[in-house]
């Protein structure tokens, strides 16, 4: 088949198919939605979107990504860590679940397509090592703990706050223990178990979580276990909370037309730096800062009224759930009154009315239908203020899934080109985008059941996401009453396999630096959370930083003569036997600009430690590269000990280093007399040069008389 079509199409590599296969692949497929569309949902929730929105992510991007990937097993779709990702950085730009949070989600989609695409396109796929393991040790263990930890509002019932701190928010969580709904808590546990022991049962392992959903779902039909209704804050009985809440939905009214303006007014500006107009661009800018500036405000009072708001508990007359009715604090009920029997508390506040909750809390109403064509908003401010999250997710997104594609190459033998799959995945992202999908990546879970149902081409997802599909079509109904703390134990069991001890322990053993990188990282993660990028960027820095520093200082050996003949370095052998006439080092790196001066330093330390040296052998078995900096240093060192009165000996010098002496000249200077291809041979010659003044030196023990015919004369000092 023509290479050109197969680079533009690579599925059509795929055919042809024998029935076996595309039957194979079926099951695969149809086994692999089966778990996915429960997660997908779960996922949604974690990233702030809909639910429904993790069913779009399993559609569209899923069938992308395989037709245009490299791996065959791959599975594409939502996954926890971008899913969090997502969230922490779309958090202080709008509130999650509304309709500018979700025109920010698309658009970050689109961005992580187009970066993805663009590093493919251009054979970027190795920027992906930049990161090391150890910051992705520490980044994914403290991200599992922030995913495990931000659930615990749906396992307990208990309200959460968003703001920019995550382990604030969590201690505001801890504060709300005492308000734990107690069904809430039941019905976690119930989930959890269940789980937990259907995937103990063979035959009923792969499709756990799937049974779960489907128990969970009737037990909450049986039980009664959502209440949901709407309310105006009048219908509070009592003034002062009433007063409260009426100012809550005031001043997010009031935040929301001053955003409105900030944006309108910074279009404006946008049009006056074109024009050059350096008052009104003055004058602009001063009127938006003053909008921000009151929005910050108004947002500072409303996160201190909502922390009162959620502690409020009320009672509501009897009524049906979809009307109105007058609502009481609790022990502060009318003699007479009758209420419906429920604790109700205000879930939040939209447009001055309140969502109240009297139950556990359930999926709810899931649009039916598959996801409409949309464009994402384009926006500069947005695409600013997006792209440092947009490239940070674009790079563990593809790590994460680069990482599951070798897995899976090395166990099905099939040949993986990690530029192919980031084409395929930023095509997945960006035609995801329009269809109303948040960033996807390769699943570890989808990844891995694909492979055990013996999927051998995408044909696998492409039929998995046409379950999905089908789902969305025709199944949505029966997810009304799904409760949400199922979709939590369903994170929470996802996530714990990402909490790995033991993993940063090994990265500790094996070097004390790049633990030290991995705990940084956990730690900077925990702590800088929602704002995950700042971990792994610190990480990543920390970890070039000590790349560098590495590499300014490499191992210097001063070398003596071992008993079985080889040359080791006298610190670790400090009994070894040297020679007061030569000194040999050895040299365990590449010689460019960070490091020659340690490397000069180092040699210069040497002679003068033996004032009667007159030789000086350099080892260079080690030195991998040799840049100009380097290059003209060894030319000054020749110079200044050739001055000293001590020659500088070369022994197994590489051939791209030599071919960088060669090239200016520096071979010719040095002298091929003084370049060796070992240490023996070099000894062996710098003691015939010695003479009698070298004969007992315990440096050298070569057969002089085996190597006499490429011995050269002595050189002159």
């Amino acid at each position: 088949m023509n290479p050109l079509l197969l680079r533009l199409f690579p599925f059509l590599s795929w055919f042809p198919i024998n029935s076996v296969i595309l039957r194979g692949d079926v099951i695969a497929g149809i086994t692999g939605a089966l778990v996915l569309v429960p997660k997908a949902m779960a996922y949604a929730q974690l990233s702030g979107l809909p639910v429904y929105f993790g069913l779009y992510t399993a559609f569209v991007p899923a069938i992308l990504a395989a037709l245009w990937g490299s791996s065959r097993q791959l599975s594409t779709g939502p996954v926890a860590i971008i899913s969090l990702m997502t969230a922490a950085a779309l958090t202080p730009l709008a509130v999650p679940f509304s309709e500018e949070y979700i025109g920010l989600a698309l658009l970050l989609t689109l961005m992580v397509g187009i970066i993805q695409f663009s590093l493919g396109a251009l054979k970027l796929g190795t920027i992906v090592n930049f990161v090391s393991h150890p910051v992705i040790l520490g980044f994914m263990n403290a991200a599992a703990i922030i995913i495990a930890l931000s659930q615990l509002d749906l396992l307990l019932g208990i309200p959460k706050g968003r703001s920019d701190s995550f382990l604030k928010d969590i201690w505001e969580m801890i504060t709300y223990l005492p308000q734990t709904h107690l069904p809430t808590l039941a019905m976690s546990a119930f989930a959890l178990a269940l789980m937990l022991v259907l995937k103990k049962i063979k035959l009923l392992s792969k499709p756990s979580v799937l049974i779960a959903v489907v128990i969970t779902t009737m037990a909450s039909v049986m039980i009664g276990f959502a209440h949901k209704s709407k309310g105006a804050p009048d219908t509070i009985a009592d003034p002062a909370a009433r007063q409260l809440v009426a100012s809550y939905a005031d001043a997010q009214s009031r935040i929301n037309d001053i955003r409105a303006q900030a944006t309108t007014k910074s279009a404006e500006l946008r049009t006056l730096e074109k024009a050059h107009d350096a008052r009104g661009v003055a004058d602009l800018s001063y009127q938006i800062d003053l909008m921000n500036l009151e929005a910050e405000g108004l947002e500072k009072q409303n996160k201190e009224r909502m922390q009162y708001i959620r502690k409020l508990n009320f009672v509501r007359t009897e009524a049906p759930e979809d009307q109105s009715a007058t609502l009481y604090l609790e022990g502060q009920v009318p003699e007479g009154v009758k209420t419906d029997g429920h604790h109700w508390h205000i879930k939040k506040i939209e447009d001055g009315k309140m969502s109240l909750s009297g139950g556990g809390d359930v999926v709810g109403n899931i649009p039916a239908g598959l996801p409409a064509f949309k464009m994402p908003t384009l926006s500069l401010d947005a695409f600013a203020q997006l792209f440092s999250a947009a490239l940070i997710i674009s790079l563990v997104a593809f790590m994460e899934c680069i990482s599951m594609a070798k897995a899976l190459a090395a166990q099905t033998k099939q040949r993986l080109d990690p530029n192919q799959e980031l084409i395929g995945q930023g095509i997945a992202n960006m035609g995801g985008s329009f269809f109303q999908a948040y960033p996807a990546t390769g699943s570890f879970t989808g990844s891995a059941i694909n492979l055990q149902a013996g999927a051998q081409t995408g044909f696998a997802m492409v039929f998995n996401g046409l379950f999905v599909a089908v789902t969305l079509l025709f199944l949505t109904p029966y997810l009304y009453h799904l409760p949400k703390a199922t979709l939590g134990v369903i994170i929470l069991l996802a996530v714990t396999s990402l909490i790995t001890p033991a993993a940063i322990k090994h990265a500790w053993k094996a070097s004390k630096a790049d633990g030290t990188v991995a705990l940084i990282t956990f730690v900077v993660t925990l702590i800088a959370a929602p704002h995950l990028d700042k971990g792994i960027l610190i990480g990543a820095a920390l970890a070039l930083a000590l790349f560098l520093y590495r590499t300014m200082k490499p191992r210097v050996a001063q070398l003596g003569r071992y008993s079985d003949g080889t040359l080791r370095d006298v610190k670790v052998n400090p009994d070894l036997p040297t020679s007061e006439h030569v000194i040999a080092m050895r040299f365990d790196g590449q010689l460019y600009f960070a490091n020659v001066s340690y490397f000069e330093d180092t040699i210069l330390e040497a002679v003068a430690a033996k004032p009667k040296a007159k030789y000086l052998l350099v080892v260079g078995d080690g030195i991998n590269n040799l840049d100009a900096t380097g290059e003209e240093v060894i030319k000054h060192l020749n110079e200044r000990l050739h001055e000293s009165g001590v020659t500088l000996v070369f022994s197994g010098l590489k051939k791209q280093v030599l071919d960088v002496m060669r090239n200016t000249g520096l071979f010719d200077e040095i002298g091929q007399k003084r370049i060796f291809p070992n240490e023996d041979l070099a000894l062996a010659a710098i003691y015939e040069w010695l003479g009698e003044e070298g004969k007992d030196d315990l440096l050298c023990t070569v057969n002089r008389d085996a190597i006499a015919p490429i011995l050269t004369p002595k050189p002159q000092h």
